[in-house]
């Protein structure tokens, strides 16, 4: 017999050996045990709770989940556990760069510790967070709401049924990490107040937005200690658009500078600004917040205060985990600190354009 057909035959006796598994279907436990010559409950033991079998037999089992392409169904696994080592994530809105240093936190951490997380957004709107948050907590050990939407109650409702964190957020009775807005407003406001403004704006964010209440206070409460005048104006969304959407109440507001809810506002709002002729710093200087990813790319490069979003997250995943854990003691709220980034979009003004 020819060295060539001799091999095809060798190639065809290992092809035999080989388990076989009609169509597509995932394989199982029993699969497992049937290759690896043992009882189903050792393959059981094997894969949920290393070390209660040999190590040679512990060794034959993983060698044949391997070959057979074995995944953990993590749903199946909750049956006899109740947990499923899933975590969900819902944030206000997927496409804001403020968030995505909340979600690489929180996977990363959740990863770290053996879980998957699960990502949803409301898109601003309480309802659909809420939807959303009851349907993921029916398949998840624990929720993280970043910058919620829903009211208090709902918030509480929810952290009855499994542990929920909130980021951006105050709850009584929920745990939660808050970026502390007032280190970092304080130095935006004596910086500007050193510039020679007298009269501040502040463009809010949307009105469910527990956050954008507490920047707005401690933008008063700088104000008031500088002595500069201050006022609110509100925004029709916190994005670039509607940015430039507030770009005249800013010019008829009086002020010679601006605080914004976010960068994205901050950003509209200079793009309309420089449109209509006024240049940015010399006429008036903006501040924003979160200095997201692109915060530097406008021109002039974009002031803001820096919240740690990613600490943010990190925190956040590991204090829910705290508490899926049992840990006795758990931070009820715990802070982050804010600073301020100084780039060219905040200036001195001229004195001729700010009489005593």
């Amino acid at each position: 017999m020819s060295e060539s057909r001799t091999q095809d035959l060798s190639d065809s006796s290992a092809e035999a050996r080989k388990p076989v598994r009609s169509g597509k279907s995932s394989a199982t436990i029993y699969d497992i045990a049937k290759l690896a010559g043992v009882n189903p409950s050792t393959v059981s033991r094997a894969l949920s709770k290393p070390g209660r079998v040999s190590a040679k037999t512990q060794k034959l089992i993983e060698d044949a989940a391997a070959q057979l392409e074995y995944r953990v169904n993590p749903f199946a696994r909750a049956l006899p556990t109740g947990r499923t080592n899933t975590l969900a994530l819902i944030v206000a809105d997927i496409t804001n760069p403020t968030f995505f240093g909340i979600i690489r936190g929180a996977e990363s951490t959740a990863t770290a510790r053996d879980y998957t997380l699960m990502l949803a957004e409301s898109a601003e709107s309480a309802d659909t967070e809420l939807t959303a948050a009851r349907r993921m907590l029916a398949t998840v050990d624990g929720l993280i709401l970043a910058s919620p939407r829903m009211d208090d109650n709902h918030i509480r409702e929810l952290a009855r049924e499994k542990p929920v964190v909130v980021i951006n957020r105050q709850v009584d009775g929920v745990p939660s990490v808050v970026p502390d807005v007032n280190k970092g407003i304080g130095e935006a406001v004596r910086n500007l107040a050193a510039n020679g403004h007298r009269k501040v704006a502040y463009v809010a964010g949307p009105p469910q937005s527990w956050m954008t209440a507490r920047r707005w206070e401690g933008v008063k409460a700088a104000c008031e200690w500088s002595h500069l005048e201050c006022v609110q104006l509100p925004s029709p969304k916190p994005t670039v658009d509607g940015g430039r959407q507030v770009a005249r109440d800013v010019v008829a507001s009086g002020a010679t500078a601006v605080m914004t809810y976010n960068d994205l506002l901050a950003i509209g709002l200079m793009q309309e600004l420089q449109a209509a002729g006024m240049q940015v710093p010399d006429r008036i200087s903006i501040v924003g917040f979160d200095d997201i990813f692109g915060a530097d790319f406008t021109t002039p490069a974009l002031t803001t205060i820096r919240s740690p979003m990613t600490a943010c997250g990190t925190e956040a995943a590991t204090l829910l985990m705290e508490v899926l854990h049992g840990a006795e003691e758990v931070s009820p709220a715990l802070q982050v600190e804010t600073e301020l980034v100084l780039r060219g979009s905040s200036g001195r003004l001229l004195v001729a354009d700010h009489p005593a």
